[in-house]
């Protein structure tokens, strides 16, 4: 330290100044990236819930059904409709997961549609980190190939629903994949980017303009293979195959502006419904029962079980 000390000493003033300011910069560049770091993480590994629900506790005859997916192995729960009808994929949401969501498809069963419940990546039963789309994408496109390859449902008729991440990663998959014929979209965003800032701003250290920027580097450092993927408002104008359902929650503000952006890019056929609700599983038990009457008007509309395929 006194070498060190000697050391500034023998510097002319300005050099000294200049190199102070150097080490300040640097240490609120180290402070910066190690915020940005700490929210990063936070963000990709939400904490786990509903991780101890089992299959077999379950009603309505479901089964587990294991499958590769490009994370890993996985596990979905198949719940039986009518043999040959098409089959509706639930796809949970951000820091939500399949076990929430045994309401909806009890309405979608009841309605005689084959029902398959999956978890994304950091989800539930599932490890890994979420990457808010980029690789819930793929896991989607495996779970629709898992189901397209049973012998008791509609290959040709798929439906999927999703909220936030899995309203994008249901997009992204639809685009490319003509069996899926229909989707309902909860509250919905362009990009993975966009829902980043989301819950960077919610975690109340994302607000400062460097800890904002690193995140943001961060994040598509370690997504660099997504670096070229559309976002959805380049997709949703050529998806004309596809019937979409646009559910903006009132509550959710941010997710209620893209929504409803989204939606008028969208290519027909489609439809838009509001409601005042924020997340799935805290609806009251009056607005899930109407909630739920939306959805599967919608799927009995495009891909009625009783109706033959085209």
């Amino acid at each position: 330290m006194r070498a060190l000390a000697r050391w500034k000493n023998s510097l002319p003033d300005g050099a000294t100044v200049f190199m102070t300011v150097g080490i300040v910069v640097l240490f609120v560049l180290l402070l910066a990236a190690t915020l940005a770091g700490f929210v990063l993480y936070r963000i990709i590994s939400p904490p786990r819930l509903g991780a101890d629900l089992l299959v077999t506790n379950l009603l309505g005859n479901p089964s587990a059904v294991a499958y590769s997916a490009p994370g890993g192995e996985r596990e979905g729960w198949f719940f039986p409709g009518l043999r040959n009808a098409p089959v509706i994929i639930l796809c949970p949401g951000y820091r939500s997961q399949r076990g929430e969501l045994l309401t909806l498809a009890t309405s979608l069963q009841e309605n005689q549609y084959n029902v398959f419940m999956m978890d994304f990546p950091g989800h539930g039963r599932t490890e890994g980190f979420t990457w808010l789309g980029f690789v819930e994408a793929g896991e989607l496109r495996a779970a629709v190939d898992a189901v397209a390859a049973r012998d008791d449902v509609d290959r040709t008729r798929i439906g999927v629903w999703g909220s936030n991440v899995g309203a994008y990663a249901a997009v992204s998959a639809a685009a490319a994949d003509e069996r899926i014929r229909a989707v309902v979209l909860d509250t919905l965003f362009d990009s993975p980017l966009d829902m980043l800032s989301i819950q960077s701003v919610e975690s109340g250290l994302g607000d400062l303009p460097i800890v904002r920027t690193l995140l943001r580097w961060m994040f598509l450092l370690f997504n660099f293979s997504h670096r070229n993927d559309q976002t959805l408002s380049q997709l949703l104008p050529r998806m004309d195959k596809t019937a979409k359902l646009f559910i903006e929650s009132t509550n959710l503000s941010d997710l209620a502006a893209s929504t409803r952006q989204l939606h008028s890019v969208a290519a027909n056929p489609k439809q838009q419904v509001t409601m005042v609700k924020s997340t799935y599983a805290l609806m009251p038990e009056n607005t899930k029962r109407d909630y739920d009457n939306q959805v599967v008007s919608f799927f009995l509309q495009h891909i009625n079980p009783l109706a033959r395929p085209r």
